[in-house]
């Protein structure tokens, strides 16, 4: 079972920028989609970004698009999430999730990590 590290979070003031990485580990079975999810206090978990295996086409969504790349190195096993621009409302924490096929719902995923806390001060 593969297994994901992500780190790069904390606390930044509006219109700045972070990088997340997601560090991937263990065994797993050909190359996997990897997606980027949110979840605020009290709010369910929402999808951020997604990348195909072959890191030639992403997805994002609206309240991301333009602002946020999702990126991956094979070769590092690792996965990225530049943010610019941050909002208070980005503020949350961030999970990276493995896959098989691309989805924009928590449950099309099936490996997750611990997660990383992202704070956007006004």
């Amino acid at each position: 079972q593969a297994q994901l590290v992500e780190s790069g979070g904390g606390l930044v003031q509006a219109g700045g920028s972070l990088k997340l990485s997601c560090a991937r580990s263990g065994r797993t079975v050909g190359s996997s989609v990897m997606g980027w999810f949110r979840q605020a206090p009290g709010k369910e978990r929402e999808f951020v970004a997604a990348i195909s295996s072959n890191g030639q086409t992403t997805y994002y969504s609206d309240s991301v698009k333009g602002r946020f790349t999702i990126s991956r190195d094979n070769g590092k096993n690792t996965v990225y999430l530049q943010m610019n621009n941050l909002k208070p409302q980005d503020t949350a924490d961030y999970y990276c999730a493995g896959g098989w096929r691309v989805g924009f719902e928590a449950n099309e995923y099936n490996y997750w990590g611990q997660g990383t806390q992202v704070t956007v001060s006004s």
